[in-house]
């Protein structure tokens, strides 16, 4: 991880992954934007949206039913960063009987606050086989 990172997004990260794996519902609710777009791939290659409503209904599930707390284990990768705006690319892994996921937060910062705007969440690639987005070149 750079140390270039904006301290205040990091801080907001680890704050967010702590809230949202204990199941602390009132404290979610403030740092989701009520407009979240929640995308995650399915097994079957397509994309499914979940609200904001509906993510946190997970989570309010999960508490009622007596789980216990979700790791918050996690990496940041990356972040960018312009004006009000960045994304961040986490490894996030929510429980050793979970795959580790690929995640993109999307945030916003208002009234000096960053929120979550969205994320996406993808299966963690095996970076042993990843041969890259692009063929080899041939020329």
């Amino acid at each position: 991880m750079s140390n270039n990172h904006n301290p205040e997004i990091l801080e907001f990260i680890d704050v967010l992954a702590e809230t949202g794996s204990h199941y602390r519902m009132q404290a979610m609710e403030r740092l989701y934007l009520d407009d979240l777009g929640f995308l995650v791939l399915t097994p079957q290659g397509d994309i499914t949206r979940f609200s904001k409503t509906e993510m946190l209904d997970e989570f309010r599930s999960r508490r009622d039913a007596g789980e216990p707390p979700l790791s918050t284990e996690k990496r940041v990768l990356h972040i960018e960063e312009r004006d009000d705006e960045a994304t961040a690319i986490l490894y996030r892994r929510m429980s050793p009987q979970a795959d580790p996921a690929l995640y993109e937060l999307r945030l916003r910062r208002l009234d000096g606050k960053w929120l979550v705007t969205g994320e996406t969440v993808l299966p963690w690639p095996d970076l042993a086989t990843a041969r890259g987005f692009l063929p080899p070149r041939t020329k």
